[in-house]
């Protein structure tokens, strides 16, 4: 079977066993030298955001104000002490570097949302799906964790999200992705043989952020609104349904993270 095989990524075998010279705890070191009060482990956890559209709307309801640069990201805190952390980029490399630096600050928490392209026929733009497994096709988790094919969310916090979802009115399928660095050299073979494995969507950050959050021991969870599809290609169109998927995601997640049935609902446009 072809795919993720531990043969050559790490170059260095046995990588994930072996202390690292650098260590995020020196950067979060740095950061309270020049910010003395510096740290996110009073906050409820965080959400990692890569649409700007999403970041932006959110960013202007009232209550959310802006935290130092502290990461190489934008962190914003809500009034409900939940940290909306954007404009990093995106891939697994990005998203992981983001949350090391973030957990060496003590977030107690992740949750990654963003969007995904179906390998499915049964799903459509807007439609939301919570992950279950991350097929680790990118390089970065092979650093962080022993060979495997998967790697998982922590299981409470995805149960709670999908709760979380399903009390806003929402369904949500809960599946499997394949996390992906090569955007442009997906195939057609790769999206037949991963759906046939149960794999529902691909997208480029969820096993990196997982794979770090494992690592470091916190907890984390990824979902996703689909925004196009892998398996019937047709011209890009952006759809309304994306963007309202996207905004139920932020709320379930917010509401996910701050252990409460109430939230704000963000309107994302």
């Amino acid at each position: 079977m072809s795919g993720p095989s531990a043969d050559g990524v790490p170059c260095f075998p046995g990588k994930y066993t072996v202390e690292a010279l650098c260590d995020p705890a020196e950067h979060a070191a740095f950061i309270r030298s020049r910010y003395p009060g510096a740290g996110l482990s009073h906050t409820a956890g965080i959400v990692l955001l890569y649409q700007s559209s999403l970041a932006r709307t959110a960013l202007c309801h009232g209550g959310v104000r802006p935290l130092g640069r502290w990461v190489s990201a934008d962190l914003h805190l809500t009034r409900d002490d939940v940290v909306l952390c954007s404009g990093f980029g995106r891939g697994a490399p990005a998203a992981g570097l983001i949350v090391e630096q973030l957990i060496a600050l003590g977030a107690p928490a992740v949750v990654t949302i963003g969007t995904a392209a179906t390998l499915t026929g049964g799903l459509a733009p807007g439609d939301l799906v919570v992950c279950r497994e991350a097929l680790r096709d990118e390089g970065l988790s092979r650093h962080y964790l022993p060979p495997a094919r998967y790697t998982s969310p922590d299981g409470p916090l995805t149960a709670r999200l999908t709760s979380e979802i399903s009390a806003l009115g929402f369904n949500a399928r809960t599946g499997r992705t394949w996390t992906t660095d090569a955007l442009y050299r997906e195939t057609a073979a790769e999206v037949h043989q991963y759906a046939a494995e149960g794999v529902l969507m691909a997208d480029m950050e969820a096993a990196g952020v997982l794979a770090v959050a494992r690592y470091r021991q916190v907890p984390a969870a990824a979902a996703f609104a689909i925004a196009d599809s892998l398996a019937q290609r047709t011209p890009r169109t952006d759809s309304p349904r994306t963007g309202m998927g996207l905004s139920a995601l932020l709320d379930a997640a917010t509401r996910t993270l701050i252990g409460t049935a109430t939230g704000t609902v963000w309107c994302a446009r």
